[in-house]
């Protein structure tokens, strides 16, 4: 009988502080999309990211029309030429387009990393902004609206502009 007294007291026991535990928790959100739009220095990067893009692309048009103005001079005078000149004028448009594939990738490549170059600090100065605020607010779990992992918010839990504030008085390293 004593054994069911103090095994029920001890579950009451755990019961009521992990009760007390979770009720003591304080959470907040934000929406690092809505972070993100508002800070001028993305728009700058964004900026920056997009002329990089149309100067690539710029380059790799003129890069397809000269490849595509020789495949169709080899057509218009592929009568005229030997077998052997025309061997290698195929193998001379072949290495165009591997040339033209490899500038592609190149391409992609010079963009994520400029993306990444240009957007990582700001990532990092939100992160810590978002940490300033939980500490200050004593919260603790801040979670995401951005990337949809909840589906119910109190609005007033939503710490997004607090975030952005904070960021406006921290200038930037």
């Amino acid at each position: 009988m004593k054994l069911k007294i103090v095994s029920i007291a001890s579950t009451l026991f755990i019961v009521f502080f992990s009760i007390t535990s979770i009720s003591a928790q304080k959470f907040g959100v934000v929406d690092t999309e809505k972070i993100i739009s508002e800070l001028p220095e993305v728009k700058q990067a964004n900026s920056n990211i997009e002329a990089l893009k149309a100067q690539l692309t710029k380059k790799g048009q003129d890069m397809l029309k000269n490849l595509q103005t020789k495949y169709q001079a080899l057509q218009e005078k592929q009568n005229e030429l030997s077998p052997n000149q025309i061997k290698l004028e195929n193998e001379s448009i072949k290495k165009d387009q591997e040339t033209l594939q490899a500038f592609e990738q190149e391409s992609k490549n010079k963009i994520m990393k400029k993306s990444e170059e240009l957007l990582s600090p700001v990532q990092e100065r939100i992160n810590e902004a978002i940490k300033t605020v939980a500490t200050e607010k004593e919260l603790t779990y801040i979670f995401d609206l951005s990337q949809g992992l909840i589906l119910y918010n109190d609005d007033a839990v939503d710490v997004s502009t607090l975030v952005v504030a904070k960021m406006k008085t921290v200038v930037p390293k």
